[in-house]
């Protein structure tokens, strides 16, 4: 990636949980990205130790990220993308949805607290573009 935010494990979502293998996916949760800059739903409820599969749909004409993280983290590396536009995700805790197409990403939840989701794609995140997932016992 080199930010040198990457932590070992998930990126970002290491505070989170892991990625994980869809064969292990307990429930499935779709989300919806549109140019409006907001997620839909903007924020999940999840117990603790669930392996979700994330399906995301990009609704708009504009490509957009959902990217899983603590809101501190997803702060820093927002600015990291402000100054290099052109970087790339290949965080398993990340994924770019083109307009139009659906995603998959499979997280393995294994911590309780609150935790934050993006879009980090420069501007997005600015304007709101955010949300929330509660994980519970």
């Amino acid at each position: 990636m080199g930010s040198g935010l990457v932590l070992a494990g998930g990126g970002h979502a290491a505070a989170l949980g892991m990625p994980s293998d869809p064969a292990k996916a307990t429930r499935s949760i779709e989300v919806d990205m549109t140019d409006a800059m907001r997620f839909v739903p903007d924020r999940i409820e999840i117990k603790s130790g669930e392996t979700i599969r994330f399906q995301v749909k990009n609704s708009g004409q504009m490509a957009h990220e959902f990217v899983l993280g603590t809101a501190q983290k997803l702060r820093r590396h927002a600015e990291w993308m402000r100054q290099h536009p052109e970087m790339e995700h290949d965080d398993p805790n990340a994924i770019k949805v083109d307009p139009g197409k659906t995603a998959e990403l499979i997280w393995h939840f294994n911590h309780v607290g609150t935790f934050d989701f993006a879009c980090l794609v420069p501007g997005h995140f600015e304007a709101g573009m955010a949300g929330k997932i509660i994980v519970r016992r």
